[in-house]
């Protein structure tokens, strides 16, 4: 006979990255809105957060108790925590995942968590990372959508200043104005498109330069044996460049609508198999979380992060993850006057369907997801949907409808 596997491992360890939330549940208390006591009752749960599980763990006390005693470095021997602990607890914690054993039976919890120790997460960054990624239904994603601006002003009130002032006005420096370039008029121009021509084309010249201009390297160096480093059109931390460029294309001439990577070395494209039932425009909005005017663009980009690649510089380091955030805002400024010169509209948005996008695109979370997408695209020949344009740079000046925004 063959014998049958354990159930039980021989060693155990914590997760590598795990946050524990007090979690309050408010319920209305009919007996006391009704008898002049208190109208709402409160219920508290402890939830576990370990970025390599797909979902958030409710915990026990006892269970909390466990998780406390056991570190997430040095393996343990099953029996010798039995006998502090109730085995039925240990069983129960590694059945979630949340105990790493070493017997096959554990092995899918137990790869997962080597992912995250072997990309050299910061905890804070990985759980903030991981349980921050959307997929919602589409056209629920912008929730502010459906309110205008005196909707919002009735329920919450007015808006902080829209700057801050230190000191009386008289007591300020005044600075002389700029002297006038070509780039102070691409800065005016510059804008968030929410109206792209639907049926529109994109030239596919026009296409290469965006790609080009924006994402591709302008030389790759070797700085050590087996050490890359390219340069690229904007700032990155530590020179590493861990961002890529994930496209969904629709529309652009001599192109086959489709999902691409670009090869910034290259300047090439990869095609990318297609997964799902849905056609091009319905993935595009799961992309921008309903989005429909942002997903009419003809060409979407999913700044996806290699984090590893930071990372292996950066190795837990608290900053780490916030280099690579704002080197999508770096990048995106540059899509926005590269798009501008040419006459296209772009756009980003943070309210993006990241598992959606990584399903797209073959993604693991824990190694690379994306952080925001932009479009750029054809105009629309009429304004439809409004837009923040208060230099009348792109549409005719119309303040009134910036209320709506």
């Amino acid at each position: 006979m063959t014998p049958s596997a354990p159930t039980r491992p021989n060693k155990l360890r914590r997760c590598a990255v795990l946050f524990i939330e007090p979690r309050e549940h408010l319920q209305l208390n009919p007996a006391g809105l009704f008898g002049g006591g208190e109208p709402l009752t409160s219920r508290m749960e402890w939830m576990a957060l370990a970025p390599h599980l797909d979902a958030e763990i409710a915990l026990a006390s006892r269970e909390l108790d466990v998780l406390g005693r056991i570190g997430e470095t040095l393996w343990v021997a099953f029996t010798e925590l039995a006998r502090q602990v109730p085995a039925e607890v240990l069983d129960g914690l590694l059945e979630k995942g949340l105990l790493i054993g070493d017997i096959a039976a554990h092995a899918n919890h137990r790869q997962r968590d080597e992912k995250v120790r072997a990309v050299h997460w910061k905890a804070l960054s990985a759980v903030g990372h991981y349980f921050s990624r959307w997929s919602e239904d589409a056209g629920r994603g912008a929730a502010s959508a459906d309110y205008t601006l005196a909707d919002i002003v009735e329920k919450y009130g007015l808006p902080p200043p829209d700057s801050t002032e230190r000191m009386a006005q008289d007591q300020r420096i005044v600075l002389r104005a700029r002297s006038e370039s070509g780039l102070d008029e691409l800065l005016r121009k510059r804008t968030t498109c929410r109206n792209f021509a639907r049926d529109g084309i994109l030239e596919y010249g026009v296409f290469c330069d965006m790609l080009q201009r924006v994402f591709g390297a302008h030389a790759s160096v070797e700085l050590h044996p087996g050490v890359q480093a390219l340069k690229k059109s904007n700032p990155s931390g530590g020179g590493l460049h861990p961002l890529e460029a994930y496209l969904l294309v629709q529309n652009v001439a001599g192109l086959e609508n489709g999902l691409y990577h670009y090869h910034s070395p290259s300047h090439s494209l990869e095609r990318l198999p297609r997964s799902g039932d849905g056609g091009m425009a319905g993935m595009a909005c799961r992309f921008v979380a309903g989005q429909t005017y942002f997903s009419d663009a003809q060409v979407l980009v999913a700044l996806v992060a290699r984090f590893e690649r930071t990372f292996w510089k950066y190795r837990n380091h608290a900053k780490a993850y916030r280099a690579i955030v704002l080197e999508a805002g770096h990048v995106s400024q540059n899509l926005y006057l590269a798009a501008t010169e040419l006459g296209l509209g772009a756009y980003i948005t943070a309210a993006i369907n990241e598992i959606d996008i990584e399903s797209a695109f073959g993604l693991d979370p824990l190694q690379e997801s994306p952080l925001a997408v932009c479009g750029f695209g054809v105009r629309a020949q009429q304004k439809t949907t409004t837009e923040f344009d208060p230099l009348g740079g792109t549409w005719p000046l119309d303040i009134a409808s910036f209320s709506e925004e």
